[in-house]
């Protein structure tokens, strides 16, 4: 049993690989019951710490179980919000086969899962992303949405300048014209794709500023009392998501407007899984604006950590 360090795992993902086997794995017969998802009282903190316990598995092959906790208090003394190890194991035998770093496997898929969807979604010339906020996901979304699209300028919003400046540091090796702004009303209409990975509770993306063709990769507001969006938002675009069953129960963005009856479960068009599967084939209109909201789901990480272990015996042979 080998143990994979965060390093490794990055080394390991590559984009367009990833979003390949993602693509694959929607499509195919992996087996994924509902996360469990617990939320741990934390009176030293704002709010609770979670607890997601995501396994997956695919008979015959790989077996896997995400074991993480989400802290988001904890970038004010410098720890990373989200913490935890992935366990792989063969199923065939039950063997713990390696275990690796969660938070690497997280921020890597979840990014891809997002390039994968704006494959689907988006314009095909878009040029132009924005993205909002400027945590662990912030350049990997860049990175990741610049393998499908062949953008030109990426804009970044985060309440500290000097964090996008950071963000911006991080992909500056990209052929892309770099911006960080402070006026996210301002930046929002300009933008082909705008992405948000943020902890907010309130919206920060408001339909009344969008205009047509605009394609929305909401990834952030993991939990039932978090938006990234506004009703209007909504009402404006087609709905897409990674999984129903968690998009309608985990997030704010989708959970709330369902509640108040802003939106109904017919108005989510496809998840991944049919969009993959080709059971639902979007065509877009000039005009269409639309949302894709991601919550994360454990296939995603089982396909990644394949890749990722598959990269480390391969090293060990050679």
């Amino acid at each position: 049993m080998i143990n994979i360090s965060a390093e490794k795992v990055i080394q390991a993902l590559d984009y367009p690989q990833l979003i390949s086997a993602l693509r694959q794995g929607f499509a195919g017969d992996i087996c994924v019951p509902q996360r469990s998802h617990f939320d741990m009282e934390n009176p030293q903190a704002s709010t609770e710490t979670t607890l997601l316990i995501m396994p997956a598995w695919q008979a015959g092959g790989f077996a896997g179980v995400k074991l993480v906790t989400v802290a988001p208090d904890n970038s004010q003394i410098n720890l990373p919000s989200i913490q935890g190890s992935y366990l792989l194991f063969e199923v065939k035998t039950g063997q713990l086969l390696c275990t690796m770093d969660a938070p690497a496997i997280t921020a890597k898929r979840t990014a891809a899962a997002s390039a994968l969807a704006s494959s689907f979604l988006s314009r095909k010339n878009s040029k132009h992303l924005l993205i909002v906020g400027t945590g662990t996901l912030a350049p990997e979304l860049i990175k990741a949405h610049s393998s499908v699209r062949a953008l030109e300028t990426v804009t970044v919003w985060g309440r500290d300048p000097s964090k996008a400046q950071a963000v911006i540091e991080q992909v500056k090796h990209l052929d892309l014209k770099f911006n960080v702004v402070d006026n996210l009303e301002q930046a929002t209409p300009d933008a082909d794709i705008i992405s948000c990975a943020t902890l907010s509770k309130e919206p920060l993306i408001f339909g009344k500023h969008l205009v047509a063709g605009q394609h929305l990769d909401m990834v952030g507001a993991y939990r039932p009392n978090m938006r990234e969006m506004d009703d209007e938002c909504l009402q404006k675009a087609k709905i897409f998501v990674d999984n129903v069953p968690g998009a309608t129960k985990e997030t704010g963005d989708i959970a709330i407007p369902l509640q108040n009856k802003v939106i109904s479960l017919d108005d989510i068009k496809a998840d991944l899984f049919s969009l993959c599967k080709a059971q639902v084939q979007f065509q877009r209109n000039k005009q269409d604006i639309t949302i894709f909201k991601s919550v994360g789901h454990a296939l995603e990480d089982l396909a990644a950590a394949k890749l990722v272990y598959q990269h480390a015996v391969s090293n060990v042979a050679g």
